[in-house]
Formats: C-alpha cells, sequence, structure tokens
C-alpha cells in the first residue's frame, strides 16, 4: 500500500508554512505582529449587504438546498453587471455560475477541463491556485517568466515559443490583471493579442479577475470579455472577497465561454449544492445596490498604499507604487538580497514584528520580492514602517534602495 497519495505527492510544501508557523508562535507568546503577509480584507462588509442576507434568513424556504449553478436572480445581476461594467452582454443562463470563492471555482473547472498529462501555462510570478487547481488535476504547469522586468511583448513571445516546445500542445493559458501578486495591470490590446494567440492555437484563457475593482489612479482595469470575440475561447473568475470585502463569505462567479461554463456547472452539479441561498441574496443586493461602497473601499487601499509606499522610501526601501489590487510587490532591499525571499520575510518577521509573504511562494520567478498585503488600517501601517526603520537602522542600512528608473517608470 502506498504511503503517498497520487494528488498529495503532486503538490510541494507549502511554501509560506514557515513564515505563517513563526507568526503563530510569536502571537502566541503575546507579541505584536503587523499582519501584512495574507490578502485578508479587515474592512466590514457594507451594512446593506450584511442586512439583506439577515433578512433572506428569516425566511425558513431559504433554508433549504440551493442551486449549485446559482440562483437565477444573482446570475442575472452578474449579467447586469458585465453589461454595465463592461459593456458586455452575458446570458445568465449558458454563459454564468455562481462559484464558492474564485479559488473554489478555479480548482473545480480544472477538475472538469483536464487531463493528466495536459500542460497549462501560468504566468510567473502568480496566485498559488493558478497553477496547484491544475496540478491537482494532473496537469503539467509550465511557468513563463513575468516579473517587472519583463514587458508583454516579452509574455507573448513566451507563450510563442511555448506552444512550439510543448508536448503535447498545451490545453489554457491562466492570466490574472491586476495581478496577485504584482499588482500589474493590462490594456484591451493586450487581451486582444492574447485572444488573437489563443485561437490560433485553439488554447483556453482563464482569466482571474478578482481585483477589477481596485484600482487607485482613474483607468479602471478591462475584462478579456471586452475583445470582440473572446467568448470563443476565454472564461473569467470573478470574486466577491476584495470588491466587496466579503472574503469569509465565500462568493464568486465565472462567466464566458458556454462549453467551460457549462463543464464548471456539470462538475459543481456533484460536488455541492450552491452557497447557502442568503448569502447569494446578499450578493446580489452587492451588484444590484449603491455603489458607493467600493468607491470608499478604493480610497481606503489607495490610502494606505500611499502611506506604505512614501514611508518605506523615507525609511530607505523604495518600492513600486501599485496602480490596482490590495498587495505591493517590493523588491528586497539591497542589503538583504542575499537572503533570498523566505529567510529576509522571516527576518521582517523576527526583528520588525511584520509579516509578509515571500515572493518565492508565487513560483520560480517570484524570488527576489515579498508581497506587501495592505490589510492593515494606516496607523498599524505607520508603525509597520517605523518597525522596519528602526530594523534597518540596527542593520546598518541607512540609505533608500534606489528602484531602477525603468521600475521606478512603471510604477509613476
Amino acid at each position: 500500500m502506498s504511503s503517498e497519495f497520487y494528488r498529495l505527492k503532486r503538490l510541494p510544501p507549502y511554501l509560506f508554512a514557515e513564515v505563517n508557523g513563526m507568526k503563530a508562535k510569536a502571537r502566541a507568546a503575546g507579541e505584536d505582529i503587523i499582519d501584512l503577509g495574507m490578502g485578508n480584507p479587515d474592512t466590514a462588509t457594507p451594512k446593506h449587504i450584511v442586512d439583506k442576507m439577515i433578512e433572506a434568513v428569516q425566511d425558513p424556504k431559504t433554508h433549504r438546498y440551493s442551486s449549485s449553478r446559482g440562483i437565477p436572480g444573482l446570475r442575472r445581476a452578474i449579467a447586469a453587471y458585465y453589461q454595465r461594467r463592461f459593456g458586455v452582454k452575458i446570458d445568465p443562463e449558458k454563459e454564468a455560475v455562481v462559484t464558492l470563492g474564485s479559488k473554489e471555482g478555479l480548482v473545480n473547472l480544472a477538475q472538469a477541463i483536464t487531463e493528466p498529462g495536459d500542460v497549462i501555462l501560468v504566468p510567473s510570478p502568480t496566485y498559488p491556485i493558478h497553477t496547484y487547481a491544475f496540478m491537482i488535476a494532473g496537469a503539467a504547469i509550465r511557468q513563463l517568466p513575468f516579473t517587472p522586468e519583463h514587458s508583454e511583448a516579452d509574455l507573448l513571445a513566451a507563450l510563442e515559443r511555448a506552444v512550439r516546445h510543448s508536448v503535447p500542445k498545451p490545453l489554457a493559458l491562466v492570466l490574472c490583471f491586476p495581478a496577485n501578486p504584482t499588482a500589474r495591470t493590462c490594456g484591451l490590446d493586450f487581451y486582444s493579442q492574447v485572444v488573437e494567440f489563443a485561437k490560433r492555437h485553439g488554447i483556453y484563457v482563464i482569466s482571474d479577475l478578482a481585483y477589477s475593482e481596485l484600482y487607485f489612479d482613474g483607468i479602471a482595469p478591462p475584462s478579456i470579455l471586452e475583445v470582440p470575440g473572446a467568448k470563443d475561447v476565454a472564461i473569467e473568475i470573478q470574486s466577491f472577497s476584495k470588491t466587496y470585502s466579503m472574503a469569509g463569505w465565500r462568493m464568486g462567479y465565472a462567466v464566458g465561454n458556454p462549453k467551460l461554463v457549462g463543464a464548471l456547472a456539470h462538475v459543481k452539479s456533484y460536488v455541492d449544492y450552491g452557497a447557502f441561498t442568503p448569502i447569494q441574496v446578499a450578493a446580489t443586493a452587492a451588484l444590484n445596490g449603491p455603489q458607493d461602497c467600493v468607491d470608499e473601499l478604493r480610497r481606503i487601499y489607495r490610502e494606505r498604499r500611499d502611506v506604505l509606499v512614501k514611508g518605506l522610501e523615507a525609511a530607505g526601501w523604495e518600492i513600486p507604487s501599485p496602480a490596482a489590487s490590495m498587495f505591493a510587490w517590493a523588491p528586497l532591499p539591497a542589503a538583504f538580497r542575499h537572503l533570498g525571499s523566505n529567510e529576509f520575510a522571516k527576518l521582517l518577521l523576527k526583528e520588525a514584528k511584520v509579516a509578509v509573504s515571500p515572493g518565492i511562494g508565487f513560483g520560480e520567478y517570484g524570488e527576489g520580492y515579498v508581497r506587501i498585503a495592505m490589510v492593515e488600517n494606516v496607523h498599524r501601517i505607520r508603525q509597520a514602517v517605523r518597525n522596519i526603520k528602526a530594523f534597518f537602522a540596527s542593520a546598518g542600512v541607512n540609505s533608500v534602495q534606489r528602484l531602477p528608473a525603468r521600475k521606478r517608470a512603471a510604477s509613476s
């Protein structure tokens, strides 16, 4: 009898485990740890959404099994949002399915469409589930370098090389803009080239658009589905977690290509009965209701971003200012670059009492960076900056690490 199960053997040790273990131990010892590691929103879900859930839960009929595909009202609200926000028409019956958060949607989509040995293209660094959802399903992952040093043209060239040198031909490409962890954004011109590439080579595109509403400089991130004909090859995964601070509610959805949406819905029909109906009703209220709460959330994250970036620069650590998402992707300070991202994250936790995520946890091309999540209020972020500044001073790091001109220009 094998001592290991097949799917577990495909999963490497959790790369954040060591830092998380240190964090838990420090907190158990009574230390005040400022946690900027996990992208776990600290802001409250807007009141009108909570009120709608409370109202719905009072009706005993909502306590029964729900629909794995999502209640009709929520799917219609999703379609209305896509029409309003992106000018994209979505058929709520054939082109939309509700998921238990975007992560569950990605995992079940992978189970639905992937055979063992299929090749999946994933830019690196990336959010871990973009890789591991397909590894669990038995796929082979080809990581494509897409660091801050790489342009969109570099990624397109890497895609062409991957198609030429992959056996079998790749099944799908996973994209995420605004990106987790790097906070990069892209425009419709890039998406148009991706759609053309996918059609030419018969490859599906899976777009993770979880951070579509967290943008700070007036330029709203587009959807790949805005490209004419994109629904022929693309499915897009969305989430309520960040837009409406509903992370613990576990609500997301997928829209786009009917074949992919149908495959995801088919698998879900076997594995779940859908989210609790009152939560789906509340999610409907989130999409259909007032959106000033989203504007306010944007303002909050923009303020946190500015405090973090300006504060760290004053402390001797210049990092790119993210244009979107809830993360900053920070190159290791020159004095600590030799340590690598995991050891630097551990040192920052030990000496500055600040938790961040090591870049290596986001793929092989994430080394040399840490991800900083803006999930504490500005007072705690200022405290984190003071702690880091004091740590740098004690380590003899007093000069500002300047970004290369190209990175500085890209972040402005």
